[in-house]
């Protein structure tokens, strides 16, 4: 008991200074969304008091604090400074979660626009947002943001066995090939569900945005575990992303399944979202996919 309290107040100033590293990178990420955006933020969360503006931001700003703890789980890698001391060490380590985390900012920023036109594609995502306010559509958007969080943590996490461009290399592919989950189980999503989730989301409904988005953090959770870990080979690590995406595709049905079976068997759930418009469903359809996900990422 005591060798654990004395370990703990040791790592507490290390800790204290990640701490710090994290307000100041989500300092960094809301001026880089300033920059990435056309419109005022603050004025539209202050002035106008645009909550859906500020569940969009609120997502972002959880996705960053993600990739900022998947950058935490690189490796350290320390070449010729054997020796040197601990202080020198911490520094360096300091200075590689700083650049990761940047450059998964940016890989956020760049995302967002793309990953909007192909997963919600069938309207303006800005409109229903800046104008119109909807909170469905934000909700949606929440979970797309921490799903693509999801997706870049994972891909810096781990040790790829190279050099600094190799690991570079190694995490664009990856977070190439998350994406390209995220599209695909949208897509899935969407045919597996008997309504149109788009019109849905464009027409306010908010009870379909929340489960269209905690179904994206359920199957952003899969992909985080899809692509933690150490690179072994492109061979075996595309191999058991495929097979947990296979299993996560699988999983989230059947729980949808279950869900209007055993938790609500008084009302058919697409029901439930659709014509009355459901809220406390659409919540628990989320609380379900996600505990599910999370279980599934603790377990195997």
């Amino acid at each position: 008991m005591e060798a654990t309290l004395v370990n703990t107040l040791q790592g507490f100033p290390k800790g204290l200074i990640f701490v710090i590293l994290g307000i100041v990178i989500l300092v960094l990420a809301k001026l880089a969304r300033d920059v990435f955006t056309k419109y005022s933020i603050d004025e539209e969360v202050t002035k106008k008091n645009n909550l859906a503006v500020a569940i969009r931001l609120s997502g972002y700003l959880i996705a960053v604090v993600l990739v900022f703890l998947g950058a935490l789980y690189q490796p350290l890698t320390l070449i010729g400074t054997e020796g040197l001391g601990f202080d020198l060490q911490l520094m360096e380590e300091v200075i590689r979660v700083f650049l990761y985390s940047l450059a998964g900012i940016i890989l956020l920023n760049v995302a967002r626009p793309v990953m909007d036109r192909l997963i919600l594609y069938k309207f303006s995502i800005e409109k229903e947002i800046l104008e119109d306010q909807n909170i469905g559509t934000a909700a949606a958007e929440f979970g797309l943001n921490l799903a693509t969080g999801l997706v870049i943590a994972g891909a810096i996490a781990g040790d790829s066995g190279g050099t600094e461009l190799v690991s570079a290399f190694t995490a664009l592919a990856f977070f190439g090939m998350g994406l390209i989950l995220l599209i695909l189980f949208s897509l899935f999503y969407q045919i597996s569900t008997p309504f149109d989730i788009h019109t849905e989301i464009e027409n306010d409904n908010y009870a379909v945005g929340i489960a269209f988005g905690g179904n994206l953090i359920a199957i952003g959770l899969i992909s985080f575990k899809a692509l933690f870990g150490d690179f072994v080979g492109w061979g075996e690590s595309i191999t058991a992303f495929i097979i947990y995406a296979v299993l996560g595709f699988i999983l989230l049905y059947i729980l949808r399944i279950l869900i209007d079976l055993l938790l609500v068997p008084s009302i058919k759930v697409s029901q439930a979202l659709t014509t009355e418009r459901n809220v406390g469903v659409a919540f628990i359809e989320s609380s379900v996919v996600i505990s599910s996900a999370l279980i599934l990422f603790l377990s195997i």
